[in-house]
């Protein structure tokens, strides 16, 4: 029985060990996460491409979006300038109020 534990490290110089592993762990686990972002870095003419062609997809966006908001407004100022023919307003005929006034033998109409 000795055998099989005399090779072993006692429990507190198995403490150190632990945290080496650990440490090495966090560091391959966060260096595989900065990997990708070394990657391109590493080529540039790639990223430089890449990003080419975001800038002028978000341009032509732009643009399309320009378009169809001055072709919304245009339409808004054609519905705007339709003049709808609305029929003349029917507006009733007063007559003038006439009032005959008679002195001695003549009639004397005043109308106003």
């Amino acid at each position: 029985m000795n055998r099989i534990f005399r090779g072993n490290v006692p429990m507190s110089g198995r403490r150190p060990m632990m945290r080496l592993a650990s440490a090495v762990l966090a560091a391959a686990f966060v260096a595989g996460f900065a990997l990708p972002a070394s990657a391109q870095v590493a080529n540039p003419s790639i990223n430089s491409n890449a990003l080419i062609q975001q800038n002028d997809l978000q341009a032509l966006q732009s643009r399309i979006q320009r378009q169809q908001f001055q072709q919304q407004q245009q339409q808004y100022r054609d519905q705007d300038r339709v003049i709808v023919q609305q029929p003349p307003p029917v507006v009733p005929r007063v007559r003038p109020g006439c009032q005959t006034q008679i002195i001695g033998s003549t009639a004397v109409t005043n109308c106003r």
